[in-house]
């Protein structure tokens, strides 16, 4: 516990101190910027001086101990330091070695194993040409040469012959590549509030030494006082790295540790003008639908896509702008990412197959954390123009921290599951041979989605009714005669019975046993929390559903065939959500009073949650369910339209259905201003609306091999220090 304790502080500093690497490229890039007052010498010497006493050992320029697959931003950058240097005239021997370094390691430029930074194809043989401007003389193996020319040839070629919006923005992010044939006012059409171009030093450095800009000087003089005497290669940063910090630590499944700090950081965020300059290049997507040449890093293209995805997924007025296209124009993008086959991308390539894989709607939150820490990558450097980390957001304590707070909270999961199954065992619902037994399956649904370990009751109960309603489903289905289906409700009606004489059956009296236990002991636990008695509205739930199964049953003994809205009024009911979810909201927090629970707006939760699950039960099983002579919503649809739909059609009809209330549930769950059901208790029937998306993805939700090694992971496997277990 105190080393858990003493990797929570250190996480804890980092939200107040922002630790983000320079950049040697930018910064020579900045040294070459004249004064505004002479051209003869350089406006900010203090950089110069900055790249005499920072070339390594080896004679380059860029990230200590760089990974050996970025020798092309070591090249960049070192090439940029010595045309800064020798622009300037001072540093001869440091200029010599840096040559000698670009010499031998000049195969790597056109090397397809190595990692190539933005712009590379044109900003580095651009380069080249200015120091033989400059009379360097570098002694470079002409087929390599050639095809680095070639390739900058085939690059503007392609970017001029095009009128897209994102060509023109590439282009003036990477300005200084273009030299005299770039469009410089074009570039400037990019420049933001705060004087940058793209928020990059090295491309505000560029348009400042062609056009004298006051707003360029303002910017990279406000970037020195902040970071001394170099530059990043993106700045601002304190809001984008704490942003990012914030975003690891909320998939890492570790965000309730730190709950104070991403409250500040989002206040913050909100209040500055700082904000503007992030929330950018999602404004861009919005009005151009295209990326911007500058968006080319494959974590912002991610984190853009998944932004778009939830925007998209609210139906707001602002989603409007996009349409599925929009988005599936970025999806092609990340799945048609050029990865170099090295261990670099290894992670990002991984985390971009998980989000294209697994829906936002469709991802359970627990699932999703184990993934997300079997894919962290601790060093997290990332490539820009140039390579750039921060432990802000590649961090040890980060992977440390969620590896043992997921075997933590795995350790209570094992454990109550194993509660769940005595209970199973105490009440004999393991003596009914005609139910399915999922108990794990129905615990998962809750661990995957509540897992903290203070929302134990919330838990149980949702998996204890989990267990019931299946029961209960299987009873009316196969289990129970018409005479024992009666029984049953006129026992839960009147519930103060003698079971031993009043149940027709032991059938019946051992589910009417387990049901008034079960009711009575998540009643008292919810008393303790709500400070009032809540037995009455669970077991109204209960006998809800109970008389929508009945009434189903009745249809289906009568050879009737309901109108599709007739089965829907019902089915949302019947489909068994209510007990499972409902009386869970009485333990994640807040107080829940009748006049909230009578709400309108809480049963719209419930119906929409419920709708949606009915829907995609009905068309996953569909088939199996006329087979067997179940009414289903396809086979209605059908039905009901007298030969002009069929099921093909009934399903893309129900589909779209299914989308259009899921987006409802969560533009409910997302209002803040009026809303009177707490956002605790919504985001359960979201959580839910989750489960059921994920569960019948694929099939029917239970039958799904895959799942069950879910369950296996999230329930039963540690995660080891090193990853996860082979």
């Amino acid at each position: 516990m105190q080393s858990n304790d003493a990797t929570k502080e250190r996480i804890r500093k980092l939200f107040h101190k922002v630790e983000f690497s320079v950049s040697s490229y930018d910064t020579a890039w900045v040294a070459m910027v004249p004064s505004p007052h002479s051209a003869q010498v350089p406006c900010f010497p203090q950089c110069l001086d900055w790249l005499l006493h920072n070339q390594l050992e080896d004679g380059s320029w860029g990230l200590p101990h760089h990974q050996p697959l970025l020798l092309k931003d070591v090249l960049s950058s070192t090439l940029a330091c010595v045309l800064a240097l020798k622009t300037w005239g001072i540093g001869q021997d440091v200029i010599t070695r840096g040559l000698r370094f670009i010499e031998l390691n000049f195969a790597s430029a056109t090397d397809q194993d190595q990692y190539s930074p933005i712009g590379f194809d044109v900003i580095f043989p651009r380069m080249l040409q200015y120091a033989e401007d400059l009379s360097l003389k570098l002694h470079l193996e002409s087929r390599v040469l050639s095809e680095l020319l070639h390739k900058r040839d085939i690059e503007l070629r392609r970017s001029y012959d095009s009128s897209s919006l994102e060509l023109n923005a590439y282009l003036a992010y990477v300005a200084e590549g273009i030299g005299e044939l770039q469009d410089w006012k074009m570039v400037m059409k990019y420049q933001r509030k705060n004087g940058s171009l793209f928020n990059s030093p090295s491309t505000t450095a560029a348009s400042l030494i062609r056009l004298h800009d006051s707003g360029c000087l303002d910017y990279l003089r406000g970037a020195l006082r902040k970071f001394g005497n170099a530059v990043p290669t993106i700045y601002p940063v304190n809001i984008h790295a704490r942003l990012c910090m914030v975003d690891n630590i909320n998939k890492l499944g570790i965000c309730r540790h730190f709950a104070e700090e991403i409250q500040n950081v989002l206040d913050e965020t909100y209040s500055f003008d700082e904000f503007i300059c992030i929330i950018d290049p999602v404004a861009q997507f919005l009005e151009q639908e295209q990326c911007s040449g500058h968006l080319n890093d494959i974590h912002t293209k991610l984190d853009l896509y998944q932004a778009l995805e939830m925007i998209i997924a609210t139906d707001q007025p602002v989603s409007k702008k996009l349409n599925s296209s929009s988005l599936q124009s970025l999806r092609q993008r990340l799945s048609g990412e050029f990865y170099p086959p090295n261990g670099l991308t290894k992670q990002i390539r991984e985390q971009v197959d998980d989000v294209l894989k697994f829906p936002s709607y469709a991802n359970l939150e627990r699932v999703a954390n184990r993934r997300n820490i079997k894919h962290y990558d601790v060093d997290n450097t990332r490539v820009l123009k140039t390579s750039y980390s921060s432990s802000n957001f590649g961090n040890k304590d980060f992977l440390a921290l969620a590896v043992e707070d997921f075997n933590f909270c795995q350790s209570i999961h094992r454990s109550e599951l194993k509660q769940l199954e005595r209970w199973l065992m105490q009440n004999r619902l393991d003596k009914l041979k005609f139910a399915r037994e999922k108990s794990a399956y129905c615990y998962f649904s809750a661990a995957a989605t509540i897992f903290q370990p203070e929302l134990s009751d919330a838990r149980m109960s949702w998996a204890k009714n989990g267990v019931l309603t299946t029961v209960i489903d299987d009873f009316f289905d196969v289990g129970g005669s018409m005479e024992e289906l009666n029984n049953l409700i006129q026992l839960f009606k009147k519930w103060d019975v003698d079971v031993s004489t009043d149940c027709c059956s032991e059938k019946v009296s051992i589910i009417f046993s387990a049901l008034q236990s079960t009711i009575r002991e998540i009643g008292d636990k919810a008393f303790k929390c709500q400070a009032r008695s809540v037995t009455r509205q669970i077991t109204d739930i209960w006998l809800n559903l109970l008389n929508a199964m009945l009434r189903e049953a009745e249809w289906a003994r009568d050879m009737s065939v309901p109108t599709l809205d007739e089965y829907m009024a019902n089915g949302y009911v019947s489909f068994a959500l209510g007990p499972i979810v409902l009386p869970a909201l009485y333990f994640v927090g807040p107080k829940l009073p009748d006049d909230v629970v009578q709400h309108p707006d809480y049963h719209s939760l419930f119906k929409l949650m419920s709708t949606c699950g009915r829907l995609l039960n009905d068309i996953r099983s569909f088939e199996r369910e006329s087979k067997d002579g179940k009414l289903n919503a396809v086979t209605l649809s059908v039905v009901h339209g007298n030969g002009s739909i069929s099921e093909e059609v009934a399903i893309e009809v129900l589909s779209h259905r299914v989308e259009m209330q899921r987006k409802e549930l969560l533009n409910m769950v997302l209002q803040g201003e009026g809303s009177v059901v707490p956002r605790a208790c919504k985001d359960l029937f979201w959580k839910m609306s989750k489960v059921l998306h994920q569960f019948y993805i694929k099939d029917d939700g239970f039958s799904s091999m895959g799942m069950a090694d879910t369950v296996k992971a999230i329930i039963h496997e540690p995660i080891t220090t090193l990853g996860l277990p082979n």
